[in-house]
């Protein structure tokens, strides 16, 4: 018996189980009462501290169960039968005593163990946070480095073209357009030295390197780094994929980052999730879904997310809409036609 409790924290339920098998030989045997009987209630407490919770109510009835054999061989009854009965209730209490403490500390580590997960679901939402506005930001500067580029070369090659066609005939005008051109494309280097110089400034451990806007490609990438922040993702694509211009690729891959990220949030610890891209004949379509709390999730009503999807889709034409998921959970789906030049 003393030796069953060097297992009792690794394997509780086999421990026990020695404990009670060695207490029916001793009550069968005949044996009588000693201290190393104690060992039962430390079993019994180990089983209800660290097994499950089938084992512990188990547990307590094979506690019950030794209480009423013990009582019945080691207790005699007299006429009134008080020492009797005192001894099973005392026996009883040591017995609830042991088991109480157990499940104190099951409730407690559970307890524990909820914070150190609501620890790290809180530090992954802060990265994740921390990525998405940094992807943002990411955005409006190539949004602003393309004005740049576009509006600077278009009075370029208008200037040139004009200077071209008044060389002949007025050289002066000629001159004050490759003047022009010289201020208009010192003014865009300089624009483009400065937004370059804020995408180096970035600590994202890349060596400071200036990478393209994601786009469909990027999918698995995307997929990689949400199930390395906890949530499983699975991807699964139907159909030939067929290339799409930059502008719809960024706005389909920020619509799915932004439904899993919204997963990664309210789903839960155990939920799962799953991309679903669908490239038809005339469209793409696309469902994010998870199984997790779905409508019971709790939103502070400030997000601005399902807008921010509805805006991309809604410049290249196509919808997305968003809800509880049949079943359990929530999905979101994208429709997006390609339509003419796609």
């Amino acid at each position: 018996m003393c030796a069953a409790l060097v297992f009792r924290r690794v394997r509780p339920i086999e421990a026990f189980g020695v404990l009670v098998a060695s207490g029916l030989v001793q009550w069968a045997t005949g044996l009588e009462l000693a201290p190393y009987d104690l060992a039962l209630l430390i079993g019994l407490y180990s089983v209800s501290a660290y097994g499950p919770r089938w084992a512990s109510r188990a547990g307590l009835a094979a506690g019950f169960l030794g209480v009423a054999l013990g009582t019945v061989r080691y207790v005699p009854a007299d006429e009134n039968s008080q020492t009797f009965v005192a001894s099973g209730l005392a026996l009883a209490a040591f017995v609830v005593g042991a088991w109480a403490m157990g499940d104190v500390r099951r409730v407690r580590q559970a307890y524990v163990a909820e914070l150190v997960e609501r620890a790290h679901q809180a530090e992954r939402e802060r990265d994740q946070r921390a990525q998405l506005a940094a992807a943002e930001e990411r955005a409006r500067i190539a949004r602003e480095m393309h004005d740049v580029v576009a509006h600077n070369l278009s009075v370029i090659v208008v200037q040139a073209d004009g200077g071209r066609y008044a060389g002949d005939q007025d050289p002066q005008a000629a001159l004050d357009a490759l003047k022009t051109i010289g201020d208009t494309g010192r003014g865009a280097l300089a624009e483009m030295r400065r937004l370059l110089g804020v995408l180096r400034a970035t600590d994202d451990g890349d060596g400071g390197a200036v990478r393209p806007q994601p786009g469909l490609g990027s999918l698995p990438e995307l997929v990689t780094s949400v199930r390395q922040a906890g949530l499983p993702v699975e991807l699964d694509v139907t159909g030939a994929p067929r290339p799409l211009r930059p502008g719809p690729s960024l706005a389909v891959y920020r619509v799915i980052q932004e439904a899993l990220t919204n997963a990664l949030k309210h789903a839960g610890p155990a939920a799962r999730a799953r991309v679903a891209l669908v490239f038809a004949a005339d469209r793409l379509t696309a469902r994010v879904s998870d199984d997790g709390r779905g409508a019971a999730a709790v939103d502070d009503g400030l997000g601005q997310g399902l807008a921010g999807m509805r805006e991309r889709m809604t410049m290249y034409g196509g919808t997305v809409t968003a809800g509880p998921a049949t079943g359990g959970g929530w999905r979101v789906d994208l429709d997006l036609p390609y339509g003419e030049g796609a």
